[in-house]
């Protein structure tokens, strides 16, 4: 799935049944189900996996000489019925989803239970739901079905990218923030790298923090989806050069980009191309870049940030800035 660039991504899924009868084709367009319902069946089904499986937690208490530290797997069954299951080693946090999110019809805002494990939790420092990161991964379904993965040799995502409209990785962005990243990384001479004290985990999502009705090559709609993670290095970032953490431009505080747009209406009477706040140079539309409106002679970022009128508004944020 190399999630980012998962497959091309289909704005709208047609489901047709068609009968011929002489030269007419009857074709029936199954409309999205509610977010609101899908939601709930996800969670009974990923509920229903975690109180019947469990991962490998007594190689990982007592490692055995050539293992390789990798999360497996298996159903609590015949000589492993006595294992403890997932369910009773999981965490698990709420995010919020809009049927925007997904080019729904249905005015829906749902909240989404999604659940991680913490087998290692990591030394280093800690990512946003916005930074990039290095890290080793591992995708599949309920079923056990692998879609995608990078199982030896760590890739870097952009989080705040992969979660953006139709991108069907809200939930891995949002996943990997619990974990912290490693000690140390190792160059190998074979040019892989090894880590010390990486965060390594679960992550089990539901099919609105993945990508709900858009269908993949290898993923049916409507698939809550289960990732490995081993995270190794973070990179945080201004994805604008604004002098801003992108983080920090999720203004309404939701943990989701794509919905903060301060000049949205002004870019629209001009027709201009639409830059949500973390891809925008100029926040306001007022033709001085948010970098000049935050920082002095020298450069430096002033914080808090300039509010030259007092109106409770930033400068970047606020166009009528005297």
């Amino acid at each position: 799935m190399r999630i980012g660039g998962l497959v091309s991504i289909l704005l709208t899924i047609l489901l047709f049944s068609a009968c011929r009868n002489d030269d007419d084709v009857d074709i029936m367009i199954v409309p999205p189900r509610l977010l609101s319902e899908v939601a709930v069946e996800d969670d009974a089904a990923i509920q229903e996996f975690l109180d019947t499986h469990f991962y490998n937690y007594e190689e990982f208490d007592n490692p055995p000489a050539d293992f390789d530290f990798k999360i497996v797997i298996d159903t609590i069954a015949g000589a492993n019925a006595d294992k403890t299951p997932l369910s009773q080693q999981v965490r698990d946090t709420l995010i919020t989803v809009t049927s925007d999110e997904f080019n729904l019809e249905e005015d829906e805002t749902v909240s989404h239970r999604m659940y991680y494990l913490l087998e290692a939790e990591g030394m280093g420092a800690q990512p946003t739901f916005a930074d990039s990161v290095f890290v080793r991964y591992r995708g599949q379904l309920l079923d056990g079905t692998v879609f995608d993965g990078s199982d030896n040799q760590p890739v870097w995502f952009d989080l705040a990218s992969i979660q953006g409209p139709l991108q069907g990785a809200r939930g891995f962005s949002h996943g990997l923030t619990p974990f912290k990243s490693a000690a140390n990384i190792i160059p190998n001479p074979d040019g892989t790298v090894s880590a010390q004290d990486y965060g390594l985990g679960l992550i089990i999502m539901p099919s609105g923090l993945g990508f709900f009705n858009i269908g993949q090559a290898s993923i049916p709609i409507y698939s809550p989806l289960i990732f490995t993670i081993d995270l190794f290095t973070i990179n945080p970032t201004d994805h604008d050069g604004d002098g801003i953490p992108s983080v920090d431009e999720d203004l309404n505080g939701n943990g989701f980009l794509y919905d903060d747009n301060t000049d949205e209406e002004a870019e629209q009477a001009i027709n201009s191309f639409i830059f949500v706040n973390f891809l925008d140079v100029d926040d306001d539309q007022d033709g001085t870049s948010t970098r000049d409106e935050i920082t002095d002679d020298e450069g430096n970022i002033i914080f808090p940030y300039p509010d030259t009128d007092g109106d409770g508004i930033p400068d970047h944020l606020d166009d009528d800035t005297p």
